[in-house]
Protein backbone atom coordinates (compact mmCIF):
# COMPACT_ATOMS: atom_id res chain seq x y z
CA UNK A 1 0.00 0.00 0.00
CA UNK A 2 0.94 3.80 -0.79
CA UNK A 3 1.89 5.90 2.16
CA UNK A 4 -1.58 7.26 3.60
CA UNK A 5 -3.21 10.99 2.58
CA UNK A 6 -2.15 12.93 5.35
CA UNK A 7 -4.96 15.65 6.07
CA UNK A 8 -3.75 19.31 6.75
CA UNK A 9 -4.78 20.53 10.15
CA UNK A 10 -7.13 23.17 8.91
CA UNK A 11 -9.49 20.31 7.70
CA UNK A 12 -8.67 17.59 10.06
CA UNK A 13 -12.09 17.50 11.96
CA UNK A 14 -13.75 17.35 8.57
CA UNK A 15 -11.54 14.78 7.17
CA UNK A 16 -12.18 12.64 10.06
CA UNK A 17 -15.30 13.32 10.03
CA UNK A 18 -15.51 12.06 6.50
CA UNK A 19 -13.65 8.99 7.07
CA UNK A 20 -15.66 7.80 9.76
CA UNK A 21 -19.36 8.07 8.59
CA UNK A 22 -19.72 5.18 6.70
CA UNK A 23 -17.89 2.70 9.78
CA UNK A 24 -20.67 2.12 12.85
CA UNK A 25 -18.34 -0.19 14.77
CA UNK A 26 -15.13 1.57 15.32
CA UNK A 27 -12.04 -0.54 17.20
CA UNK A 28 -10.04 2.60 18.49
CA UNK A 29 -6.61 2.19 19.90
CA UNK A 30 -5.51 5.11 22.36
CA UNK A 31 -1.82 5.80 22.81
CA UNK A 32 0.02 8.86 24.48
CA UNK A 33 -0.47 11.65 22.25
CA UNK A 34 -4.24 11.67 23.66
CA UNK A 35 -3.20 12.68 27.18
CA UNK A 36 -0.52 15.10 26.47
CA UNK A 37 -3.32 17.90 26.82
CA UNK A 38 -3.47 16.38 30.34
CA UNK A 39 -0.39 17.44 31.16
CA UNK A 40 1.37 14.18 30.74
CA UNK A 41 4.29 13.76 28.66
CA UNK A 42 4.88 11.83 25.72
CA UNK A 43 7.57 9.29 24.67
CA UNK A 44 8.68 10.31 20.85
CA UNK A 45 9.20 12.93 18.63
CA UNK A 46 7.44 13.00 15.27
CA UNK A 47 9.60 10.86 14.09
CA UNK A 48 9.11 7.96 16.41
CA UNK A 49 12.71 8.36 18.25
CA UNK A 50 12.64 8.56 22.41
CA UNK A 51 12.56 12.72 23.42
CA UNK A 52 14.59 11.29 26.25
CA UNK A 53 16.56 8.20 27.82
CA UNK A 54 14.53 4.68 27.53
CA UNK A 55 12.41 4.20 30.40
CA UNK A 56 13.78 1.25 32.34
CA UNK A 57 13.43 -2.32 31.21
CA UNK A 58 11.39 -5.37 33.77
CA UNK A 59 14.96 -7.02 33.47
CA UNK A 60 16.75 -3.92 35.35
CA UNK A 61 13.81 -3.89 37.52
CA UNK A 62 13.93 -7.01 38.64
CA UNK A 63 17.53 -7.53 39.11
CA UNK A 64 19.25 -4.17 39.85
CA UNK A 65 18.38 -2.84 43.18
CA UNK A 66 20.06 0.83 42.31
CA UNK A 67 17.90 0.87 39.28
CA UNK A 68 14.89 -0.24 41.60
CA UNK A 69 15.87 2.58 43.72
CA UNK A 70 16.13 5.34 41.37
CA UNK A 71 13.00 4.36 39.71
CA UNK A 72 11.08 4.44 42.44
CA UNK A 73 12.59 8.15 43.84
CA UNK A 74 11.69 9.46 40.34
CA UNK A 75 8.41 7.70 40.56
CA UNK A 76 7.69 9.62 44.37
CA UNK A 77 8.70 13.25 42.12
CA UNK A 78 6.31 12.31 39.19
CA UNK A 79 3.26 10.68 40.48
CA UNK A 80 1.34 13.87 41.15
CA UNK A 81 1.05 14.53 37.44
CA UNK A 82 -0.73 11.23 36.83
CA UNK A 83 -3.10 11.35 39.78
CA UNK A 84 -4.07 15.25 39.32
CA UNK A 85 -4.83 14.87 35.36
CA UNK A 86 -7.99 14.86 33.98
CA UNK A 87 -9.47 13.57 30.99
CA UNK A 88 -8.86 15.74 27.62
CA UNK A 89 -11.36 16.41 25.00
CA UNK A 90 -10.43 14.13 22.99
CA UNK A 91 -10.98 11.45 25.71
CA UNK A 92 -14.76 12.69 26.32
CA UNK A 93 -15.43 12.63 22.97
CA UNK A 94 -13.93 9.06 22.71
CA UNK A 95 -16.45 8.20 26.06
CA UNK A 96 -19.53 10.18 23.89
CA UNK A 97 -18.91 7.87 20.85
CA UNK A 98 -18.93 4.72 22.74
CA UNK A 99 -22.38 5.54 24.62
CA UNK A 100 -23.84 6.23 21.12
CA UNK A 101 -23.11 3.08 19.32
CA UNK A 102 -19.79 3.89 17.81
CA UNK A 103 -17.04 2.60 19.77
CA UNK A 104 -17.40 -0.97 19.87
CA UNK A 105 -13.77 -1.34 21.53
CA UNK A 106 -11.13 0.93 22.60
CA UNK A 107 -8.12 -0.81 24.15
CA UNK A 108 -5.53 1.96 25.40
CA UNK A 109 -1.46 1.31 25.44
CA UNK A 110 -1.82 4.23 28.25
CA UNK A 111 -1.55 3.15 31.81
CA UNK A 112 -3.23 6.56 33.07
CA UNK A 113 -6.71 5.49 33.52
CA UNK A 114 -7.92 8.37 31.81
CA UNK A 115 -10.32 6.61 29.25
CA UNK A 116 -12.24 5.66 32.63
CA UNK A 117 -12.27 9.07 34.31
CA UNK A 118 -13.78 10.48 31.15
CA UNK A 119 -16.77 7.62 31.43
CA UNK A 120 -15.74 5.23 29.03
CA UNK A 121 -16.83 2.17 29.99
CA UNK A 122 -15.36 -0.51 28.24
CA UNK A 123 -11.54 -0.61 27.98
CA UNK A 124 -8.70 -2.66 27.60
CA UNK A 125 -5.69 -1.73 29.44
CA UNK A 126 -3.19 -3.26 27.19
CA UNK A 127 -0.04 -2.32 29.29
CA UNK A 128 -1.93 -2.44 32.74
CA UNK A 129 -2.47 0.57 35.14
CA UNK A 130 -0.22 3.07 36.84
CA UNK A 131 -2.68 3.43 39.65
CA UNK A 132 -2.43 0.29 41.08
CA UNK A 133 0.59 -1.71 42.67
CA UNK A 134 1.06 -5.31 42.51
CA UNK A 135 3.64 -7.60 44.13
CA UNK A 136 6.01 -9.99 41.32
CA UNK A 137 5.98 -12.72 45.08
CA UNK A 138 2.02 -13.36 45.78
CA UNK A 139 0.50 -11.43 42.72
CA UNK A 140 -1.12 -9.21 45.22
CA UNK A 141 -2.64 -5.53 44.06
CA UNK A 142 -3.71 -2.55 46.16
CA UNK A 143 -3.97 1.50 45.14
CA UNK A 144 -0.53 3.45 44.07
CA UNK A 145 -1.93 6.17 46.22
CA UNK A 146 -0.76 4.32 49.26
CA UNK A 147 2.73 3.92 48.46
CA UNK A 148 2.69 7.40 47.75
CA UNK A 149 0.91 8.66 51.11
CA UNK A 150 3.74 6.42 52.53
CA UNK A 151 6.74 8.38 51.14
CA UNK A 152 5.60 11.37 51.59
CA UNK A 153 5.38 10.62 55.15
CA UNK A 154 9.24 9.64 55.39
CA UNK A 155 10.60 11.77 52.27
CA UNK A 156 10.74 15.16 51.21
CA UNK A 157 9.39 15.22 47.47
CA UNK A 158 11.47 16.85 45.21
CA UNK A 159 10.37 19.27 42.36
CA UNK A 160 11.51 17.20 39.32
CA UNK A 161 10.97 17.81 35.18
CA UNK A 162 7.91 15.38 34.80
CA UNK A 163 8.33 12.52 31.89
CA UNK A 164 6.20 9.89 30.83
CA UNK A 165 4.13 7.76 33.04
CA UNK A 166 4.20 9.26 36.17
CA UNK A 167 8.33 9.13 36.02
CA UNK A 168 9.99 12.22 36.66
CA UNK A 169 14.12 13.84 35.26
CA UNK A 170 15.24 13.84 39.22
CA UNK A 171 19.21 14.70 39.69
CA UNK A 172 19.66 12.62 42.93
CA UNK A 173 18.08 10.48 45.08
CA UNK A 174 17.43 11.12 48.81
CA UNK A 175 19.24 10.37 51.43
CA UNK A 176 17.95 7.35 52.73
CA UNK A 177 15.38 6.61 50.07
CA UNK A 178 13.37 2.70 50.29
CA UNK A 179 10.80 1.20 49.19
CA UNK A 180 8.98 -0.79 51.08
CA UNK A 181 8.42 -4.71 50.53
CA UNK A 182 4.86 -5.76 50.23
CA UNK A 183 2.16 -5.80 53.42
CA UNK A 184 1.43 -9.32 52.53
CA UNK A 185 4.36 -11.85 52.04
CA UNK A 186 7.48 -9.42 51.99
CA UNK A 187 8.09 -9.79 48.10
CA UNK A 188 9.00 -7.04 45.65
CA UNK A 189 6.58 -4.63 44.28
CA UNK A 190 6.30 -2.84 41.13
CA UNK A 191 3.55 -1.03 39.22
CA UNK A 192 1.05 -2.82 37.68
CA UNK A 193 2.25 -2.06 34.38
CA UNK A 194 3.73 -3.62 31.27
CA UNK A 195 7.39 -2.63 31.55
CA UNK A 196 9.77 -2.42 28.34
CA UNK A 197 11.12 -5.98 28.12
CA UNK A 198 7.91 -7.50 29.42
CA UNK A 199 5.17 -9.17 27.70
CA UNK A 200 1.57 -8.30 27.64
CA UNK A 201 -0.62 -10.67 29.56
CA UNK A 202 -2.02 -13.30 26.69
CA UNK A 203 -5.60 -12.49 27.60
CA UNK A 204 -5.82 -9.20 27.29
CA UNK A 205 -4.11 -9.40 23.74
CA UNK A 206 -6.39 -12.16 23.11
CA UNK A 207 -9.29 -10.00 24.11
CA UNK A 208 -8.28 -7.47 22.06
CA UNK A 209 -8.01 -8.96 18.40
CA UNK A 210 -11.62 -10.77 19.75
CA UNK A 211 -13.02 -7.08 20.06
CA UNK A 212 -11.48 -6.33 16.46
CA UNK A 213 -12.95 -8.86 14.65
CA UNK A 214 -16.33 -7.96 15.67
CA UNK A 215 -15.31 -4.15 13.96
CA UNK A 216 -15.24 -2.46 10.50
CA UNK A 217 -12.65 -0.01 10.95
CA UNK A 218 -9.37 0.82 13.21
CA UNK A 219 -9.24 4.53 14.60
CA UNK A 220 -5.57 4.79 16.23
CA UNK A 221 -5.73 7.97 17.97
CA UNK A 222 -2.10 9.30 19.34
CA UNK A 223 0.24 6.57 18.92
CA UNK A 224 3.08 6.37 16.82
CA UNK A 225 2.52 2.32 16.96
CA UNK A 226 6.52 2.09 17.51
CA UNK A 227 6.63 -0.42 19.65
CA UNK A 228 4.59 -4.01 19.04
CA UNK A 229 2.39 -4.38 21.72
CA UNK A 230 -0.08 -1.58 19.60
CA UNK A 231 1.21 -1.93 15.90
CA UNK A 232 -0.17 -5.58 15.52
CA UNK A 233 -3.70 -4.48 15.98
CA UNK A 234 -2.95 -1.97 12.43
CA UNK A 235 -1.61 -5.50 10.71
CA UNK A 236 -4.23 -7.77 12.00
CA UNK A 237 -6.89 -4.84 11.07
CA UNK A 238 -5.38 -4.95 7.79
CA UNK A 239 -5.07 -8.96 7.25
CA UNK A 240 -8.58 -8.50 7.88
CA UNK A 241 -9.56 -6.43 5.49
CA UNK A 242 -10.68 -3.51 7.43
CA UNK A 243 -9.84 0.26 6.91
CA UNK A 244 -7.69 2.06 9.33
CA UNK A 245 -7.08 5.58 10.00
CA UNK A 246 -4.56 7.23 12.51
CA UNK A 247 -4.93 10.40 14.57
CA UNK A 248 -1.38 11.68 15.77
CA UNK A 249 1.26 14.67 14.79
CA UNK A 250 4.17 12.79 13.38
CA UNK A 251 4.86 9.71 11.29
CA UNK A 252 3.53 6.13 12.76
CA UNK A 253 5.12 3.02 12.22
CA UNK A 254 2.30 2.00 10.61
CA UNK A 255 1.70 4.80 7.65
CA UNK A 256 2.44 2.11 5.05
CA UNK A 257 -0.62 0.38 6.06
CA UNK A 258 -2.71 3.33 6.83
CA UNK A 259 -5.65 5.20 4.47
CA UNK A 260 -5.25 8.52 6.27
CA UNK A 261 -3.48 9.62 8.81
CA UNK A 262 -4.78 12.97 10.73
CA UNK A 263 -1.57 15.15 11.51
CA UNK A 264 -3.34 17.14 13.94
CA UNK A 265 -3.44 17.34 17.84
CA UNK A 266 -5.98 14.48 19.11
CA UNK A 267 -8.43 17.23 20.77
CA UNK A 268 -8.42 19.44 17.47
CA UNK A 269 -9.37 15.89 15.13
CA UNK A 270 -11.51 14.57 17.12
CA UNK A 271 -13.47 18.12 17.87
CA UNK A 272 -17.35 17.38 17.43
CA UNK A 273 -16.96 13.52 17.52
CA UNK A 274 -19.70 12.39 19.53
CA UNK A 275 -20.23 8.99 17.18
CA UNK A 276 -24.56 9.86 16.11
CA UNK A 277 -25.27 12.21 14.07
CA UNK A 278 -23.92 14.92 11.85
CA UNK A 279 -21.71 17.00 13.51
CA UNK A 280 -20.23 20.58 12.39
CA UNK A 281 -17.26 19.09 10.56
CA UNK A 282 -20.02 16.73 8.47
CA UNK A 283 -21.60 19.37 7.09
CA UNK A 284 -18.18 20.76 5.82
CA UNK A 285 -17.66 17.79 3.87
CA UNK A 286 -21.36 17.52 2.31
CA UNK A 287 -20.38 21.13 0.84
CA UNK A 288 -22.70 22.96 3.12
Amino acid sequence: MDTPAVAEVTDCSARLAAWLRPHRRLFVLTGAGISTGAGIPDYRDGDGGWKRARPITFQQFRSDAGARRRYWARSHAGWPVVSRAKPTAAHRALAAAEAAGRVHALVTQNVDGLHGAAGHRRVIDLHGRIDRLICLECAGTWPRAELQDWLDRRFPRPDARSAPDGDADLESIPPGFRIPDCPHCGGMIKPDVVFFGENVPRPRVDAAMAALAETDALLVVGSSLMVWSGYRFVRAARELGMPCCAVNLGRTRADPLLDLRIAADCDAALAGFAGGGSTAADSVTRGR
